[in-house]
Parts: C-alpha cells; structure tokens; sequence
C-alpha cells in the first residue's frame, strides 16, 4: 500500500462512510456547535468548507437512518398546525403577582424564555428544577 494513499481523507476529514456511528455523531455535534461562529466570523472558503462538510456528514447520517424519527411537530403539517393553534388562542392576561414586563420577562402575560419564565434560583429548561 502507498505510503501516500489518501483515499478517504478530504481537506476537511475523514469520509464520513468510514466513520462509526459514534465517531459520526461526534462530528455532527461538534459540526452544529461550531455552525454559527463560522457563519458570522469565518471567511467565504471557511464558510465553503464548512457547508461542504456539514453536507457530508448529514448526507451519512440521513444514509444510516432513513427511518429515523420524525417528530410531528417539525413537519410542514405540524407547522401549520402549529399556525393554527396559534391563531385560534388568545393571549391571557398574567394573574397577579406574577413575572411579566418590568421583571426580566417580555410583554404582560408572555413567558420569558423558551422554557417561561421560571422562578428564582432556579434552571429553566428541560430537567431544570
């Protein structure tokens, strides 16, 4: 074998086909993280190679798992529904006493944050107490 043989390597990796699944989805999360920096401070090849190598490496995963799972709400149905739903309720008004503008929230009776507006000392979020 050459010493030099560089198939499967590319400037920016190894094929993704040669990576387990695990090594895969490392290169995946590390990809996402690093997504936005480059986007906003990276220059055109940095942004080129990245799309380049995002695309690589999505394609291997959608290849692996083309029965994955699929949640309902991030279809266009689920959108619409979604859309919907939206248009149909109304807001209601903040009981009182409770965090709305003028305590770090948004506008009277909307939740602060993805998560609402949680409580003092505490962590807003999926497995937050």
């Amino acid at each position: 074998m050459d010493e030099h043989d560089e198939r499967g390597m590319t400037m920016t990796g190894v094929d993704p086909d040669r990576l387990d699944d695990q090594q895969l989805m490392k290169e995946l999360e590390t990809i996402h993280r690093t997504r936005h920096d480059t986007l906003l401070y990276g220059s055109n090849d940095a942004l080129r190679a990245h799309n380049g190598r995002m695309a690589q490496l999505e394609g291997e995963y959608l290849r692996r798992n083309p029965r994955r799972f699929v949640s309902p709400g991030r279809t266009r149905d689920g959108a619409r529904e979604r859309a919907v739903g939206v248009d149909e309720v109304r807001p209601r008004r903040a009981p009182a006493g409770s965090r709305t503008s003028g305590e770090g929230g948004g506008p009277a009776g909307t939740p602060v944050g993805k998560w609402g507006p949680g409580r003092p000392g505490t962590t807003n979020g999926p497995g937050g107490a």
